[in-house]
């Protein structure tokens, strides 16, 4: 064979070679890259989730108090509100959606509310590594708490309240 032909046979013979270089090394690549994406949402829905749950407190902040009015208090109402506006807020990723809403209130002290917003997020990709063999959790439980003042109270108490009446934990 003249020399013409034999670099013909060499790059045919390492061009196959490419191609199963290749094909054998992708899904590892894609596997190694897809790690930190999926750790990437759950940290991004976790972001959206302490978002909702701030966001809930917000509104509960300046909800008004009901009752008569020598005793007025926050009810099943105000946390209904606040409820549904966390939930409407919580990503579509999370499963088994919950949210608890506190509120401390009493005499001579800062009144505050809590809300506690939680889910869980499945993870996709670790599910795939316990194909090959890894050790990895189905999903992680992502749980959000915001607390903030009453808006309408007198700036000079100090002091916390420590009477709470809790409403929930509600699921979606």
């Amino acid at each position: 064979m003249n020399s013409a032909g034999e670099n013909k046979v060499r790059q045919s013979n390492e061009s196959g070679q490419s191609i199963v270089e290749i094909a054998l090394i992708t899904p590892l690549i894609l596997i190694a890259l897809y790690i930190p994406v999926d750790f990437g949402v759950s940290f991004f829905i976790a972001n959206l989730t302490q978002t909702a749950a701030r966001e809930g407190a917000r509104i509960g902040s300046g909800l008004q108090k009901s009752g008569p009015s020598t005793n007025l208090v926050f009810g099943s109402a105000q946390a209904n509100t606040v409820k549904t506006e966390v939930l409407s807020r919580l990503p579509a990723y999370l499963t088994n959606k919950t949210v608890t809403v506190t509120f401390y209130k009493g005499t001579g002290c800062m009144e505050f509310v809590e809300v506690t917003a939680q889910g869980q997020y499945n993870f996709f990709m670790y599910q795939l590594l316990r194909l090959f063999g890894g050790d990895a959790p189905d999903s992680a439980i992502i749980s959000r708490t915001t607390q903030m003042h009453y808006k309408y109270q007198p700036y000079m108490n100090n002091n916390y309240c420590t009477n709470a009446t809790t409403f929930g934990p509600y699921s979606a």
